[in-house]
């Protein structure tokens, strides 16, 4: 990729805007949340290099800062590097993705079989879902693809729990690099913010096991229509 395009991605990123948020005590970590997000956006796609001289440059970081926010995002498998080429988004494996479903189906279902008596904190949620409506009156379906990760966020939040928040935010970061294997992205995302509607009225009722039901059966049906959709992807590579 030329440095002009490099810039151009992570302009279209909006770093720059993000480079207020470091603050005087700007850490590595500080920097992988941000790259995390931008990534779980999908403004970075999988197998894109990330230049570290526009990255840095439009953070303001130094390179060693650069550097440890990208080994972290390695660690977190969202990144992988590439010995005398640099730094890439990971593309993400079948069996990867399979895994990522085991994982969302233990936490999330996990999250609202544990809630105690209603009614629960559901703001979030409903952000989320408006925000969701909203992108798909749009037709932006990239914009419906970021609520509704941020609708499953908010449900893991209702446990409370900071180490989860922070493990599924890897998580469904990761999985939003599969996302990119959609090739009708209405198609796919337009029935699945029908069922956050009815996973968001269970809890709204108080009605946990309706609401544990209906998300289970999602996470399902989500798991085989995506990985149905990544083979075919893969087989074509």
């Amino acid at each position: 990729m030329a440095n002009g395009d490099e810039r151009r991605l992570v302009e279209a990123a909006g770093l720059e805007e993000d480079r207020a948020l470091l603050g005087r005590t700007s850490t590595a970590e500080r920097v992988a949340a941000i790259l995390r997000d931008r990534i779980a956006e999908g403004y970075f796609p999988p197998g894109i290099r990330l230049s570290e001289e526009s990255i840095g440059g439009a953070l303001g970081v130094s390179r060693n800062t650069l550097r440890e926010a990208f080994r972290l995002l390695t660690h977190e498998r969202l990144l992988v590097h590439e010995l005398n080429r640099g730094v890439f988004v990971r593309v993400v494996t079948l069996e990867d993705l399979l895994d990522i479903y085991r994982v969302r189906t233990l936490v999330e279902c996990a999250a609202v079989r544990g809630l105690g008596d209603p009614p629960f904190r559901l703001d979030a949620l409903e952000a989320a879902l408006a925000a969701g409506e909203k992108a798909a009156d749009e037709l932006a379906w990239q914009d419906l693809s970021t609520a509704n990760i941020r609708f499953h966020q908010a449900i893991v939040a209702l446990a409370e729990s900071p180490r989860t928040d922070e493990l599924m935010r890897g998580v469904l970061a990761e999985l939003r690099l599969v996302f990119h294997a959609m090739e009708d992205p209405r198609r796919f995302y337009e029935p699945y913010l029908a069922r956050n509607r009815q996973i968001l009225a269970a809890l709204q009722a108080g009605e946990v096991a309706r609401a544990e039901r209906t998300l289970a059966a999602y996470l399902e049906d989500s798991r085989r229509q995506l990985s149905e959709a990544y083979s075919r992807r893969v087989a074509e590579m």
